[in-house]
């Protein structure tokens, strides 16, 4: 079995599973009203809802007849961990570029010949 991460990358690689969770931020739904935009049947959304239900990004409850699908917005936290580990790698690696760029300016060393105005 994937780890949770894999299987919530996963989940949203289909655009229509995206599109029902950013829906699913301004609230709670139904199946009925997440099918509605879609030309779909209630059952294709339903496997959608599945495949989203388990990678943890919704969940659905019984609320009398209705069963509400909910996000489970902490989910993403664990993507913005894991995205701002890498992003943070990236800063600190053009960063140094940067330094190495400045180093090289500062020794004399000839300007990059693609800079505006000086190429021939």
């Amino acid at each position: 079995m994937a780890d949770q991460l894999s299987q919530v990358f996963s989940a949203l690689a289909d655009p229509t599973r995206r599109d029902i969770v950013a829906r699913l931020t301004a609230g709670d739904s139904t199946v009925g009203d997440l099918a509605a935009p879609y030309d779909v049947s209630l059952q294709a959304v339903s496997r959608h809802l599945k495949v989203l239900e388990e990678a943890g990004l919704v969940s659905r409850s019984r609320e009398a007849q209705r069963r509400p699908v909910h996000l489970e917005a902490e989910v993403f936290d664990l993507m913005t961990k894991w995205i701002e580990r890498y992003r943070r790698q990236a800063e600190e690696r053009f960063s140094r570029l940067d330094d190495v760029l400045a180093a090289m300016d500062d020794t004399g060393a000839p300007d990059n010949p693609l800079k505006e105005g000086t190429a021939s």
